[in-house]
């Protein structure tokens, strides 16, 4: 595990020679050792196609590749910090709340109307995060940053979650999403989201929600 949590706002991270981590820019607080940063315009293991879908989501900003051998402090605007391990499976995350993960997973882009139709490309309309989402796929840990706090919900074929929009963080396992109006159109004019919008997620897996609204 390349990721332990210091505190709600911090994970440090263990580098070793031939395995690589990746971090959104400005993450990196201090480091020990001998550790490299470089920008990485190619997406992680996703390559160019991964860049190309980040730059028409609005999400061209370059990750950060580490390498070397020794330890780095990660955090970012005093965001709470989340670690999320993978085994397997694929999570779903918006690009801006990444922190910082291992080079082990396979970063692509998914259309959000693929998973929830037209009400999916809705939901990035609502929430301001875009009609792309990230996912990150296979064996290894993420640290996501979200407000507040997070708190992850499992998803069951018999109990279906509904997330605000402002208030998803990110999802993983078999699930798909849909966005509905709990409100009617008439009730929704100068409403950004909150209850007028619910974000359903089904299946099996779960959710992490943050304590707060706003957004990164």
């Amino acid at each position: 595990m390349a990721f332990r949590e210091i505190n709600s706002k911090m994970v440090e991270a263990t580098v070793v020679p031939g395995q690589r981590l990746f971090s959104q820019r400005g993450a990196m607080l201090a480091y020990k050792g001998e550790v490299a940063f470089t920008p990485n315009m190619q997406g992680g293991q996703g390559g160019l196609m991964s860049m190309i879908g980040r730059r028409v989501a609005g999400e061209a900003t370059p990750l950060m590749t580490v390498e070397g051998s020794g330890t780095v402090l990660f955090g970012h605007g005093g965001h709470h910090v989340q670690v999320i391990r993978l085994t397997g499976d694929t999570l779903y995350v918006e690009a801006d709340r990444l922190l910082a993960f291992e080079g082990t997973l396979e970063q692509g882009t998914m259309f959000m109307g693929s998973q929830g139709g037209v009400m999916g490309m809705v939901r990035g309309q609502v929430t301001g995060q875009g009609l792309f989402t990230t996912t990150l796929k296979g064996h290894g840990a993420v640290a996501v940053m979200a407000h507040g706090g997070v708190f992850e919900i499992p998803i069951t074929p018999q109990r279906p979650v509904h997330v605000d929009p402002q208030a998803y963080v990110a999802h993983h396992g078999d699930v798909r999403n849909k966005l509905s109006a709990a409100l009617g159109w008439r009730d929704m004019v100068g409403r950004g989201s909150g209850e007028a919008f619910q974000l359903e997620l089904s299946g099996s897996g779960a959710v992490y929600v943050q304590a707060s609204e706003e957004k990164l």
